[in-house]
């Protein structure tokens, strides 16, 4: 599991905006401290010196998650190995 960040505030498109740690991909889902899912990786954006990330909510009220830490879950399916010709 890798931690993204802080939730700094929702926007007004209600996706939850976090100041970067790590950089995810698009796509992964996310969960809090306590691993319950969350939302999922809607898009990465800013400076690539400190990045932000929106994650999409799939929470009643993600105001409730400001200032909470957010991980992303691992996926089970992994990389795919490419095939050799």
């Amino acid at each position: 599991m890798h931690r993204i960040g802080h939730v700094l505030h929702v926007s007004n498109t209600r996706n939850m905006i976090i100041k970067a740690e790590n950089i995810p991909r698009i796509g992964d889902k996310v969960a809090n401290e306590n691993l319950k899912p969350v939302g999922t990786v809607f898009d990465v954006f800013g400076p690539t010196s400190s990045p932000y990330v929106a994650v999409k909510p799939h929470v009643q009220s993600p105001e409730q998650l400001i200032n909470h830490v957010l991980y992303v879950v691992p996926s089970k399916a992994g990389r795919r190995k490419r095939k050799k010709r």
